[in-house]
This record gives C-alpha cells, structure tokens and sequence, in this order.
C-alpha cells in the first residue's frame, strides 16, 4: 500500500512541478529550480497528499501544499549544500546546483523555489477558505524561518565550532527545526486543509522528523554513498555529535524504533484508514537513502 501510494504521489509531484514552473520558461534560474526540485523520494509530499485524504481532501487540492513543501525542501537542499554551509558536491546521486551551475545560480534558484513554496500556498487552489491558506503560509513561515529550520541549521554550523560537543538534548533541538519542523509542518498539512484537530498529525510528525533523522545519522555510518546519491561518512569524520556518536549505533537504532511505535501510536484514532502512514514511519527507518 505504502511503496504504491508513495509511486503515485511522486508522479503527481513531478507532474505539477512540470506545469507550474512552465509559465518560467528557460533560462539559468528557472533551469536549476527545475534541476534541484527533482527526484528524490518525495516523503514531504506524501505525507501531505497521505494526511489530506486521511481528512478527506482530495488529491487535486492536496497537491498544491504538496508542491510547495517540496520546492521549499529543494531550497534548503541547495543553500545546505552551499561551499559556505555543508560543502556538498553531491546531492540525490547528481552535482549540486553550484557544482552543476554557480554559487550565486545555485542561492537565487534557492530563493526562488522558497518564495514559489509561499505562492502555490497562497493561491486559490490551495484552498478556497483564504483563512485556511493564510493558516498554511503562517505555519509554513514558522516552521522554515528562523524559529524552525533556519534555526537548526544555524545551530548545526555553531556547533562545528563550538568547544564542546553537543548534549543528547542539545542534539534533539537542532534536530527538531532542521529535520522535523517541515516534517511535522507536512503530516499537519491535511488537517489544516479540513479545518481538523491537527494534534495526533503533529504527534505523528515530531516522532516521524525525530525518527528520520537518526535514521540519517546511522546512514552516514553504515550507508553506501552510491545508494544514497551523496557522500557517506561526513559527520564522523567532523567529529560531529550525532544520535549514533552519543547513543551508539544499536542504541540509536533502538530509540529510532521507539520513535517508529510513537508515531503509529499517534495514529490510533484513525483506525486502519491511517495504514499507509504507518507503513511510511516504518520505511523511515529502513530506507538506504
């Protein structure tokens, strides 16, 4: 159920994506937003397109939010990969868009698909409620912005240099706006659309973000850098703090199944209508990339 599902949404993804940025035409910009805004698994939008008919919205409304959550993953992607942040040279098994084009090609392409995420949220389409879009546009704010993901990245570069390495706490709030804000931002998505009780979608998503990012870190240890589309390796070699650093590899692998059953327990009031986000939780943690 959920590798079909999963299948169908990234077509539609990609489908949309096609025909909203046509209207951009061709050109260096709009070449590297279509090149950083493809591929990948797709799991932002899933859990968006998953959680909306979870709620009864159907996939032609659903798509919008879909949409934009993943143009402004690809942004974060982009500028993550920056000489100036991660230094990355490649990215879903591609170079990255400065490697492919330039860094000022690669920031602008950024910011484009960033503001893209705030229009495709903002239009009609996303909903014909302008309360519920403006919902959409102030959450999607918060959860990017300086109090969520901009936060965690800020706090991943502090890091690198502090003196100490990062407490298991400390760990899980840089975590939490890096990784899980815009998780939890998409599995709330659908609730949002249907104006419903986004508490267990949020549950579900703090311990879903939680849990893929221990999973990354054990992919960085154990990973292949060909299934994963980029290198593997890179935060031990740091001396980074990571989940598995502090916890130990079986430890981490222990607390990331804990997090798995969390999430699904979230689920409980949806009955076996919320199957498909369960078996997600559980490809989270046993994905290669």
């Amino acid at each position: 159920m959920f590798s079909e599902r999963l299948e169908e949404v990234q077509g539609l993804v990609a489908d949309h994506l096609t025909r909203i940025m046509r209207p951009l035409g061709d050109g260096r910009i709009a070449d590297a937003m279509r090149y950083a805004s493809s591929g990948g698994k797709r799991m932002r939008a899933f859990l968006v397109m998953e959680g909306a008919r979870l709620h009864g919205i159907g996939d032609e409304q659903g798509i919008w939010s879909a949409a934009a959550v993943e143009c402004l993953h690809a942004y974060s992607l982009v500028h993550d990969d920056l000489p100036c942040m991660d230094d990355d040279d490649m990215r879903r098994g591609l170079p990255t868009v400065h490697v492919q084009w330039d860094e000022a090609t690669a920031v602008l392409a950024g910011d484009a698909l960033q503001t893209l995420c705030f229009e495709l949220l903002a239009r009609d389409e996303a909903s014909t409620d302008a309360g519920v879009r403006a919902g959409l546009v102030l959450s999607m704010a918060r959860a990017a912005g300086a109090q969520g993901m901009v936060l965690g990245q800020a706090l991943d570069i502090a890091a690198e240099s502090a003196r100490e390495p990062l407490t298991l706490d400390e760990i899980e709030r840089l975590q939490a706006g890096k990784t899980g804000a815009l998780i939890t931002w998409a599995a709330c998505a659908g609730a949002q659309l249907a104006g419903a009780d986004e508490a267990p979608m949020r549950a579900y998503g703090d311990a879903l973000g939680l849990a893929f990012q221990i999973a990354d870190d054990i992919l960085d240890v154990e990973g292949d850098a060909e299934a994963m589309g980029k290198a593997a390796g890179k935060d031990a070699a740091a001396g980074k703090a990571t989940f598995v650093s502090l916890l130990g590899l079986d430890a981490a692998k222990r607390r990331a199944e804990a997090l798995v059953d969390e999430a699904t327990e979230a689920l409980s009031s949806y009955g076996a209508e919320a199957d498909c986000l369960r078996e997600a939780a559980r490809f989270v943690i046993a994905r290669e990339s």
